[in-house]
């Protein structure tokens, strides 16, 4: 049986290891070093650099697990653990010199994340939760807000950039949280919108054409952190990010059934 507690402790020390790296190629990055995977998706050395570590350090912290990464570093496959791990979420942001931009890191134990970090570079902003053990933020204990109506929360949201199917009806949607909330934001990491979730700085959390790597350990944090997750079925198992939503407890039920009547196929 493994320490979950001691397991977040270096899984964080990783984390940080890898965000100054990031930091420094910051300064002065240019552009025209990116490479494009699909429309609007973008990849740079940094992204696969801070990768790169991160499955190095996992890789000796657990010797037995698998790997679900994002840039594809590590194919390993784990009978029993699995990380799971995006060494950049918020490339896009990273690209322009715009902040935020995370490092998310969850272990799996076969299909339920048991521990999750997710690091916010610039703010250095340590979002970590284990299984039964809590959320929280740089050694603090966090917990979701306590707003009870959706009339009073703001919301985070993130555009889909190349999967337009479905945009007339999430603008719909989005149309009538402007209208119906204090607002929306938009930050570009959705790692971070469900940090943000966890610690009460929004209450809702939505959007779909997410990988499991982009939610895997925000969905615990915010669990840990008394929140909800689920797809817009309300289904709350296996959940990889096709469809997705978190809030606080209070309001869960309404934003569901808000989000669900919009984007229902």
């Amino acid at each position: 049986m493994i320490d979950l507690k001691e397991i977040c402790v270096e899984i964080e020390k990783a984390a940080i290891e890898a965000s100054k790296f990031i930091l420094t190629e910051s300064q002065g990055f240019d552009i025209n070093k990116t490479e494009k995977k699909g429309l609007n998706d973008f990849v740079s050395y940094v992204d696969k650099g801070s990768e790169k570590m991160l499955v190095e350090k996992l890789s000796h912290l657990l010797p037995e697990a698998g790997f679900i990464t994002e840039e594809g570093t590590s194919k390993k496959i784990g009978l029993k653990y699995c990380w799971v791990i995006d060494p950049l979420d918020g490339t896009t942001n990273f690209l322009h010199g715009f902040h935020p931009y995370s490092i998310s890191i969850g272990l799996m134990e076969y299909d339920e994340v048991i521990a999750g970090v997710v690091y916010e570079v610039s703010g250095k902003e340590s979002f970590v939760a284990w299984k039964g053990g809590g959320a929280w933020l740089n050694g603090s204990r966090i917990h979701v807000s306590k707003v009870e109506h959706l009339s009073d929360s703001l919301i985070a949201t993130g555009f889909p950039y190349n999967d337009f199917v479905r945009i007339d009806a999430y603008m719909k949607c989005l149309t009538y949280l402007c209208q119906n909330t204090h607002g929306i934001r938009r930050l570009g990491s959705a790692a971070i919108d469900l940090a943000y979730v966890a610690c009460g700085r929004f209450e809702v959390f939505y959007e779909y054409g997410l990988k499991h790597w982009d939610i895997a350990a925000g969905m615990l944090i915010v669990r840990e952190a008394g929140g909800k997750v689920s797809d817009f079925s309300g289904n709350e198992k296996n959940l990889k990010g096709e469809e997705f939503i978190a809030g606080n407890s209070n309001i869960f039920s309404e934003i569901l059934g808000i989000v669900s009547n919009f984007m229902k196929n």
